[in-house]
């Protein structure tokens, strides 16, 4: 394997340290209003700022990957999130931490969707890159729920600002190490950034997260909400026109029509929704229904993280035997029961009878699952859009994220409020906890039913195998 070991191993760690930074504040919030003087909402954005950021400059940074080099836009990345890490860990002023918040989110979207596209060009092979992108999807994964293990560990031991200092180590060595190991690459036809596209689209997905995140905040009614997704739609709909007239178009309408692709990034759409919203909903359901303070909140989820590496190591070697659509088949149905058994949690139920089995099923599942979706959602992918087509599968990752969580979290307070004039609190919150759980299984079970109506192999679809210069045909790897 040579290089491409350790290069992994690099790109990994830093994937992790970006996914973990999604929810790494969340619990130490409290300990930053009180230090710095933070209002109710003004303190929402200390953790809105990153995912606006984050989700609306993905598509940009990840086509601007593949014409101006992936290397160099990680690394650019990396550079400006290590910057920005450190800007928020010395932060004396709310406007400050919220600044640094805004560039981290920004150098993550450089480096994330270029990090995957050099996995998928370093990996051709169909086994190989299977078990590389099982890897760095588990890896991203186990950094989404150990942010909470890590900030409530670092809020409780230390201070709050080590949740943003302890990335700087990771950048540093990610910016000396990955150029010794990974030589740059770019899409070999050379073509201008294609600037009315790229203003349009980024701006109809900063509005459609924009409108989301304020719709998680104030309910859905408002002209804070429904403006921004307005003038999403808008965005979008001008967007699709020019891509359409565009010689040289920021998104390929014929790279969209792909059908494992578009399979695989609609159930990512509904993985995440339902994953994110029950992530933060359990974070609550421990903390207000079980009494845990931070720090017993991160451990509580330590076996979640334990499930996500036994089904990442589970992953790369069932695609290997079933194939992509086979082992989602298999895989999907299971996290939905996982969440079926999370949903059935009554008031009196302890962590251990009530919470853990649920949380190691959807665990165990989760990993197996969202690896195999990331290769199917990279099927395809060439030299000339690698960087394209890892950005696409992270914007749908974070924007079924906000949905997940603006709309279960909004039902779930819709149902604890109609019950809560004849039970307690604890039970009220219980039962929306439970209905958030029920619809995010149904979620999952439609990407169940989509994986095993429409899935087929890239013959059978369309497609080219995942890489057009690979030494293998990938065919196999879907069926």
């Amino acid at each position: 394997m040579g290089r491409r070991g350790p290069a992994l191993v690099v790109l990994c760690f830093v994937q992790f340290m970006l996914v973990l930074d999604d929810n790494v504040v969340s619990v130490a919030l409290p300990s930053v209003q009180k230090d710095l003087g933070f209002s109710t909402t003004g303190l929402t954005w200390v953790v809105n700022a990153y995912f606006l950021a984050f989700g609306g400059l993905l598509m940009l940074f990840g086509r601007l990957a593949d014409l101006v080099g992936r290397r160099r836009v990680f690394l650019g990345g990396v550079a400006l999130f290590g910057a920005a890490s450190l800007a928020g860990g010395i932060a004396q002023e709310p406007w400050q931490l919220v600044a640094a918040r805004f560039v981290q989110g920004a150098g993550s979207a450089m480096a994330s969707p270029a990090s995957l596209a050099l996995i998928a060009l370093l990996f051709p092979e169909a086994g190989e890159r299977a078990k590389a992108l099982g890897i760095w999807g588990g890896i991203a994964g186990l950094g989404g729920t150990t942010g909470l293990v890590i900030s409530g560990a670092l809020t409780d031991l230390a201070s709050w600002r080590w949740t943003f200092l302890i990335n700087i180590p990771v950048a540093v060595l990610a910016v000396a190490l990955l150029p010794r190991l990974v030589s740059e690459s770019r899409a070999t036809h050379r073509t201008r950034l294609d600037v009315p596209g790229s203003v349009l689209g980024t701006g109809a997905v900063l509005a459609l997260v924009y409108g989301l995140l304020q719709a998680r905040e104030s309910g859905w009614g408002g002209a804070a909400v429904i403006g921004p997704l307005l003038l999403a739609a808008v965005l979008a709909a001008a967007f699709l026109v020019v891509e359409a007239r565009t010689a040289e178009p920021l998104v390929p309408l014929p790279f969209l029509a792909s059908r494992t692709r578009a399979v695989a990034n609609v159930t990512m759409l509904l993985f995440s929704a339902a994953l994110y919203a029950m992530a933060f909903l359990l974070m609550m359901h421990l903390q207000k229904v079980l009494g845990y303070e931070p720090l017993q909140t991160g451990v509580a989820y330590l076996p979640y993280c334990a499930g996500i590496l036994a089904g990442m190591w589970l992953s790369s070697r069932a695609v290997i035997r079933l194939g992509v659509r086979r082992t989602l088949v298999i895989s999907i149905p299971i996290t939905a029961a996982g969440l079926v058994l999370l949903s059935g949690i009554a008031p009196g139920d302890d962590y251990a009878s009530g919470v853990l089995p649920g949380m190691l099923v959807t665990s165990v599942a989760n990993g197996l699952s969202l690896p195999v979706l990331t290769v199917a959602a990279l099927t395809g992918t060439t030299e000339e859009d690698a960087g394209l087509g890892s950005a696409l599968l992270s914007s749908v990752q974070q924007v079924g994220g906000a949905v997940g969580v603006a709309v279960l979290v909004t039902l779930a307070a819709l149902r604890s409020d109609a019950v809560s004039g004849s039970a307690d609190p604890p039970h009220a919150a219980t039962e929306g906890f439970s209905l958030a759980m029920l619809i995010a299984a149904a979620l999952i079970a439609l990407g169940a039913v989509l994986v095993a109506a429409l899935l087929r192999s890239p013959r059978d679809s369309g497609d080219a195998p995942p890489l057009a210069h690979g030494t293998a045909d990938q065919s196999s790897a879907v069926r």
